[in-house]
């Protein structure tokens, strides 16, 4: 028989999905970075691709199961409306442009701010946790540096974000047992603090999240927010490729 009512997470629930998924990432990238022979960064995407996308997309696949009596992906788009692709990614790449402003006025600022913080947390773990350190990365061959750079791209620019929007967006904005105009507000700022891996860019990850999630949940079209996300990460890539290989 097939379900269809709607399973709501309470905040105990929404906080133990969020943060067991990232424990997990998180716990065996501090681990095995202290031992692994590989830049960090492509250790970091792998780990992701076997940890945190599968618990994350196993969640909806289960909450699938119970609510429609089979595993898919229709927990993520639960009250999901259409829209055309066009003016969804008009509106993602709008909100690209003011998030580019935010990297130029806020992210500078929020750096200093954490910057002493962030040299005591570096200087007591490897090089390669610091994936700004050009010169880490040059002492590995360049097709290693190339594998790096196309595993970095594949994951962080479609894995990544998509398997991130699906669950966060999708599945638990709209499970979570209270909803009302501050819950993707809410679910960004807990998104934001998820990111154990980059802890030092909150205020702007949440500033420029905060007002595509919101658009896109009045919008009922989490389209909006994967095209979003996947612009910023495309940006941030091509960025690293140019520095790593350029």
């Amino acid at each position: 028989m097939v379900l269809t009512a709607i399973i709501q997470i309470d905040t105990k629930g929404l906080l133990l999905r969020i943060f067991i998924p990232t424990a997990v990432l998180s716990g065996g990238y501090l681990i095995l970075g202290h031992v692994c022979n590989m830049p960090y960064i492509l250790l970091f995407c792998i780990l992701g691709t076997f940890t945190l996308a599968p618990i994350e997309l196993g969640f909806i696949l289960s909450a699938s199961k119970k609510e429609y009596g089979a595993y898919s992906l229709k927990s993520a788009f639960v009250g999901q409306e259409k829209m055309a692709w066009w003016k969804a990614f008009a509106i993602a790449f709008v909100f690209f442009g003011v998030a580019g402003l935010l990297s130029a006025f806020v992210a500078p600022v929020e750096n200093q701010i954490f910057a002493g913080i962030r040299s005591v947390v570096l200087q007591n773990l490897p090089a390669g946790f610091d994936w700004t350190d050009y010169g880490y990365l040059a002492s590995f061959s360049r097709p290693v540096l190339v594998l790096t750079c196309i595993y970095y791209g594949v994951f962080n620019v479609i894995v990544g974000p998509v398997t991130e929007e699906l669950f966060f967006r999708g599945y638990l904005t709209s499970h979570y047992e209270k909803q009302g105009p501050l819950t993707p507000i809410l679910i960004t700022v807990l998104f934001s603090l998820y990111h154990f891996w980059l802890p030092f860019n909150n205020i702007f990850r949440i500033l420029a999240f905060a007002p595509v999630m919101y658009v896109a949940y009045r919008k009922k079209n989490f389209y909006i927010s994967i095209l979003f996300h996947c612009i910023c990460n495309l940006f941030s890539t091509v960025s690293f490729i140019w520095m790593v290989l350029g």
